[in-house]
C-alpha cells in the first residue's frame, strides 16, 4: 500500500492535486484545507491511503498521519466510504471528531453533508472507542501552583483569617484573567479580595 508520498505540486484542482514523484504524476484527493495550503511547484509531504476498488485506484491524502489514519476508521462504519470520510474531514479535524463520537454529540456530527440522524447515531455507536480518547480541554482558570496556594493560606491563616474565606478569596482571585501564581504577589491579591471583610 502507498502510505506516503514526498514530491512537487504539478497541479492543484477543485478537491484533488497531482503530485510529481521521481517523474511520475500522483492524483491524490485530499480536502479543501489542505489544497488552500498549496501552492504550484511546493515540495510536500502528504500521508496517503490507497482505497481499491474493482474497477479503480483512488489515492487520498492529507498533511497529517492523524487525519490519514482517521480516514482509514471512518471507513470501518457501515455505510461510510471514502468520499464521505473525505467529507467528514473537510468539515471536522480528527480531535473534533473524537470530542463528537465521545460525547455522542449528534447534532455536530449532522453538520457534514450526507449525515443524518440515523447516520451520526451509527457513527456515534460504531466508532465509540476506535478513535481514540480526545485531548484534555485547558482549564480556563489553571491553578497555582500547590506550594504557592499552600504559603498563602498559611499566611492568611495566620493573619487571623478562617480558612473558609481564605480559600473562597483565593479562588476568587485565580479565576480571574492572568492571575499571579507567584506567592507574593498572590498574596497582595487575595489581602486586596479580602480587605473590608471581617476576620474570624
Amino acid at each position: 500500500m502507498i502510505a506516503l508520498l514526498r514530491g512537487k505540486v504539478a497541479h492543484l484542482g477543485l478537491d484533488c492535486l497531482i503530485l510529481e514523484v521521481g517523474g511520475i504524476g500522483y492524483r491524490v484527493f485530499t480536502t479543501p484545507a489542505a489544497l488552500a495550503d498549496l501552492r504550484h511547484e511546493m515540495e510536500v509531504e502528504l500521508f496517503t491511503s490507497l482505497v481499491v476498488r474493482e474497477d479503480s485506484l483512488t489515492l487520498f491524502g492529507f498533511p497529517s498521519a492523524d487525519e490519514r489514519d482517521t480516514f482509514e476508521t471512518l471507513q470501518t462504519v457501515s455505510g461510510v466510504g471514502p468520499k464521505l470520510a473525505l467529507a467528514m474531514l473537510a468539515v471536522h479535524s480528527p480531535e473534533d471528531l473524537r470530542r463528537a463520537v465521545e460525547a455522542e454529540d449528534l447534532k455536530t456530527l449532522q453538520r457534514v453533508p450526507g449525515v443524518g440522524p440515523k447516520s451520526a447515531k451509527r457513527l456515534a455507536l460504531e466508532l465509540g472507542g476506535k478513535l481514540g480518547a480526545p485531548e484534555p480541554e485547558p482549564d480556563a482558570a489553571p491553578p497555582a501552583p500547590t506550594a504557592a496556594r499552600g504559603d498563602v493560606l498559611d499566611a492568611l491563616v495566620g493573619l487571623g483569617w478562617n480558612l473558609k474565606a481564605a480559600e473562597g478569596a483565593l479562588d476568587a482571585v485565580l479565576a480571574a484573567p492572568e492571575a499571579p501564581t507567584e506567592s507574593a504577589p498572590l498574596l497582595r491579591a487575595v489581602l486586596v479580595e479580602l480587605g473590608g471583610k471581617n476576620r474570624g
